[in-house]
């Protein structure tokens, strides 16, 4: 029974796959190029944003126990 099922499921999947509109080459690498800088951005964003908070907890740290 659970074999039957599964044959099914794999047959509606590659029915829906064939109903799928891909994209063409050109909309691919836009949208990668887009997804790459916003990705970029917030790496960077994130990464400014963990500097400032440890530098931040540096400097608390330092004035509680100065040495």
């Amino acid at each position: 029974m659970a074999v039957k099922q599964a044959v099914q499921f794999l047959k509606e999947v590659k029915s829906e796959l064939s109903r799928v509109v891909w994209p063409r080459f050109d909309e691919f690498v836009g949208a990668l190029i887009v997804v790459l800088l916003v990705m970029a951005f917030f790496a960077l964003y994130l990464g400014l944003l963990d500097l400032g908070f440890t530098r931040l907890a540096q400097f608390i740290f330092a004035w509680y126990n100065p040495r």
